[in-house]
């Protein structure tokens, strides 16, 4: 199951890209939005919105329990802030980074990112990968390889001028 929520994750990071990538392109929503920076912070809300009645229906039970740790244990509360602080700043980045690369190379570097963190992790680590994190680890460095030879082996083959 987390070979396929991965692409799945996979699957809507790039969508996530595209579309601040042609709302980037849009002088007329990028002038409103007044940067790069609120344009991110208003996607961030959306999503928020979005996710919250699927948060709702699947943990919502627990929300009373999360509640009451979160008050007492400050362990929660700092990594908390520090996990939400750090995620917005590397999505924010990446967003300025979409704006000078493009969606596809944005989505193909992210790919690359979580593998090289998987690969690194396990080497610090000293842990084995599972056979799934292998083969998901597989499919995305094929899908790299894929991606940056895509044009060379589509591209039309010239055509030789006869001479009689």
């Amino acid at each position: 199951t987390a070979l396929i929520f991965g692409m799945l994750a996979n699957a809507f990071a790039a969508f996530k890209g595209g579309e601040n990538s042609k709302l980037l392109s849009d002088k007329g929503v990028a002038q409103r939005y007044g940067g790069v920076g609120n344009q991110f912070a208003v996607t961030q809300i959306v999503g928020f919105v979005i996710l919250l009645p699927i948060m709702f229906a699947t943990e919502g039970s627990l929300l009373p329990k999360f509640i009451e740790k979160l008050k007492t244990d400050s362990s929660l509360q700092f990594n908390l802030v520090m996990s939400g602080l750090c995620f917005y700043i590397y999505n924010e980045l990446a967003t300025y980074t979409l704006k000078v690369t493009g969606a596809v190379t944005a989505s193909v570097a992210n790919t690359a990112k979580r593998v090289i963190v998987m690969v690194y992790m396990a080497a610090v680590t000293g842990k084995a990968l599972t056979d799934e994190q292998k083969i998901g680890s597989g499919i995305a460095i094929f899908g790299v390889l894929l991606y940056s030879l895509i044009d060379d082996l589509l591209k039309p083959k010239k055509k030789t001028a006869k001479t009689d």
